[in-house]
């Protein structure tokens, strides 16, 4: 289970997103980016970010570290945002935290060029957890250190939305016209060989462990939190394996 910190301050909200995450301080002196319940697609959200992101770190790529914080909507009174009040009122109890990378700047492929094995693990992963949300547009990349961090995962796994039909959803091609890293032919067939094997029953067993009772609570068609782990497991499981020969636009490396 991901570690629990509770939100002592509410610093500011962060409106580069659609989910208006905001930045906290908690009780263990970290600084983190909140992502609320109460906003957007809720909890699903927070799990893909949780599934999504703890695998990525598991295969070796960067993600700021995760934590699951509590936090009393209380802390929002003095905020003179009526948006930021209604959502920190709709968001008690247990949410989602990324350590804030002090100094990180977004990413600018012009300013920042990725080598083709780098490029080629990103686009895989994206492949996998099918990431919709790292285009050139919207790249959700930060440059920290002289480093590539990965932020963002919450528009991943879309079949999650409608469980019936995950294994179809989870069997479709990726498009990576449009990815960040699309202009730095991304070693595809690299990725694959160093990755795949890495993603076993055991791992995503591992990662889905991480997801909090309360937001697997529920759910229609599930007796369990632990059913439902299994079924966030399955497609990534299946996927794994064949994922690079499902991904288009991008030719010449599989």
């Amino acid at each position: 289970m991901l570690k629990e910190v509770t939100a002592t301050r509410y610093i500011t909200a962060l409106r580069e997103g659609g989910s208006l995450p905001g930045l906290v301080e908690a009780d263990d002196f970290g600084t983190y980016v909140m992502k609320f319940t109460g906003a957007g697609q809720g909890r699903k959200t927070l799990i893909a970010e949780v599934v999504s992101g703890e695998l990525a770190r598991r295969l070796g790529l960067r993600v700021p570290r995760l934590v699951a914080i509590g936090l009393d909507p209380v802390l929002g009174l003095g905020e003179p945002d009526p948006e930021v009040q209604e959502l920190l009122k709709a968001s008690g109890g247990l949410n989602l935290g990324m350590d804030f990378l002090s100094g990180a700047l977004g990413y600018d492929p012009l300013a920042f060029p990725a080598g083709p094995e780098e490029a080629g693990r990103i686009v895989w992963f994206d492949a996998l957890v099918g990431n919709v949300d790292r285009s050139w547009r919207n790249p959700n990349l930060l440059v920290h250190r002289g480093e590539l961090w990965l932020i963002d995962h919450g528009a991943t796994m879309i079949w999650q939305h409608h469980w019936p039909g995950a294994e179809t959803s989870a069997a479709r091609p990726y498009d990576a016209s449009d990815h960040a890293l699309r202009r730095f032919a991304p070693d595809i067939a690299g990725a694959a060989a160093e990755l795949a094997p890495l993603v076993t029953e055991e791992l995503l067993a591992e990662v889905t462990a991480e997801i909090p009772d309360v937001w697997l609570s529920g759910e229609p068609g599930f007796d369990t939190p632990d059913d439902l782990r299994r079924a966030y497991a399955r497609p990534l499981l299946a996927r794994a394996a064949v994922v690079h020969e499902r991904i288009q636009g991008i030719e010449g490396d599989r």
